[in-house]
């Protein structure tokens, strides 16, 4: 993994190369490209491929932005992490238990039946920023990464999106998620919490949540457009 955060920085949205420019350029970040590169040399593997670290931010520019669905970290299956929280790439089948209790809870809260569906990207281009606190793992070893350098680009991405003038609803499922509500302005931006969708905790308060609907409303409420979160089949 040859890591040149620089490199794909020229490739993101100007909206977020203005928000994100003095981030991009302190330490912690050359630190971080050197521990990739160190892991990379050892022979470990690291998902996401480099060119799709940053998807999340190519997708969906700040300015764009409607909804922030916030996860942990990539999923450690090789062939499944591509840089969009929560999503897989199209050919991933059978699907992450995670997203597929996603699926239910979109079905019994606005009857939209995404089953089989892993690809997320056409949330992201409607402007769902699917962003994980730390955007790289090792294969196989979930939360691996975690407090080695990616913590505070993704806060000051959070930091950026909460500073927009246009009314965001955060979607944080989990403690790990709901440890960032402090970030938000909530006199401005709505918060939408559960359970996080995993089959450990599913069934302790994400099912029956009602988050797609919930941030619809909210969407709808301050004359935004609402998100259509049908996927594409294809």
């Amino acid at each position: 993994m040859s890591v040149a955060f620089n490199v794909q920085f020229q490739t993101l949205d100007p909206s977020w190369q203005i928000a994100l420019a003095a981030e991009f350029n302190k330490p912690y970040l050359r630190e971080l490209e050197a521990f990739l590169e160190t892991e990379t040399a050892a022979g470990k593997i690291i998902l996401p491929p480099t060119e799709l670290l940053f998807l999340a931010l190519e997708a969906t520019p700040l300015h764009a932005v409607k909804v922030v669905i916030l996860g942990q970290d990539p999923y450690p299956t090789l062939g499944h992490a591509h840089g969009l929280s929560f999503s897989v790439r199209p050919s991933v089948k059978p699907l992450p238990r995670s997203l597929n209790n996603i699926h239910k809870e979109m079905l019994t809260d606005l009857e939209i039946d995404n089953k089989n569906v892993g690809y997320l990207l056409a949330w992201a281009e409607q402007g769902v920023l699917l962003l994980n606190t730390v955007l790289t793992v090792e294969a196989g070893k979930a939360g691996s990464h975690q407090k080695k350098g990616w913590e505070p680009l993704t806060d000051a991405v959070i930091q950026a999106v909460n500073q927009q003038a246009q009314p965001v609803v955060f979607i944080f499922w989990g403690a790990q998620a709901q440890k960032k509500a402090g970030l938000i302005d909530q006199t401005k931006h709505h918060i939408l919490s559960s359970a996080h969708p995993s089959p450990l905790s599913a069934k302790q308060g994400f099912f029956g949540s009602k988050p797609f609907s919930q941030a619809n409303s909210f969407l709808h409420k301050q004359g935004r457009s609402s998100i259509d979160w049908q996927l594409p089949k294809n």
